[in-house]
């Protein structure tokens, strides 16, 4: 929106990148997923945008896309290096992968979690405000007047000032209702700890395949509310995350996959 100089823009399905689009479409049932494509893919879309400026989160973790530093050292050079060969100034930032940030796996969920952050909710998960203060951060860097480390600081004034919530909401209003409203889903299922002791680990591929097979992200209400954080003590029987879903065939088949692994490992 031109009179809040930004606006809030999901590319999926803007068009924005068509032969990517159809290689996606033929690499992804055959589970192909190389580094290359990975950065053609990222960066064809953000230039067919407009970007002059990215900055990019590249998670690492047992069960991240990138499992190892020197995996996420090679791509990073690799997205830095055609970065600059077709003129983006691009920064890449490896995070903490070894388990989801923030509660929700799922539009609805995600987007509560965004918003408890920005509107200071005692409930906000504080990694997910730590992440999005650090990518913040390097986003307010790219102002001369900001570098060394003073992004950070001011992205964190921001928040906690409210005026990023009231950011927010401006571009909300500017931008107009969305065309349909959602709502969490329904069915509700908690996946509960089966010993008592303490979360050592957690297979983030297999919740986000636990949430797509609930219907996420196509059902905006459907994904995981995930409870627990490697280090959080458990008690059996303690709910680990709730499956939500909208219709009953994504429900049991989420449930069923869910059954054969909870994908979070306890220990004690």
């Amino acid at each position: 929106m031109a009179a809040e100089n930004g606006c809030l823009v999901w590319g999926g399905h803007a068009n924005l990148s068509p032969a990517d689009d159809v290689l996606i479409s033929v690499e992804r049932p055959l589970a192909i997923d190389t580094p290359e494509q990975m950065v053609a893919s990222i960066l064809s879309k953000k230039l067919a945008a407009g970007s002059t400026h990215l900055v990019l989160d590249l998670p690492v973790g047992p069960t991240a896309k990138l499992r190892s530093r020197e995996s996420f050292v090679r791509l990073r050079k690799l997205f830095e290096y055609i970065a600059d060969e077709v003129g983006l100034n691009a920064v890449v930032v490896g995070t903490d992968g070894s388990q989801p940030v923030g509660r929700g796996i799922g539009p609805w969920l995600e987007a509560r979690d965004a918003m408890q952050v920005l509107e200071r909710d005692p409930a906000a998960p504080r990694d997910l405000e730590e992440r999005a203060l650090l990518l913040a951060g390097h986003v307010l860097e790219f102002d001369p007047a900001l570098r060394g480390g003073r992004g950070i600081v001011r992205a964190r004034e921001l928040l906690e000032s409210g005026a990023a919530a009231r950011k927010m909401r401006r571009l909300m209003a500017a931008q107009g209702p969305p065309p349909e409203t959602s709502t969490l889903g329904a069915l509700r299922h908690d996946v509960v700890a089966s010993r008592d002791g303490v979360v050592t680990a957690v297979d983030c591929l297999r919740l986000a395949r636990v949430a797509r097979l609930a219907g996420a992200p196509i059902d905006k209400g459907a994904g995981v509310d995930f409870f627990k954080k490697i280090g959080d003590p458990v008690e059996k029987g303690e709910p680990l995350y709730r499956i939500h879903a909208a219709f009953e065939a994504d429900f049991r088949f989420s449930l069923k996959f869910a059954s054969e692994g909870a994908g979070v490992t306890i220990a004690g």
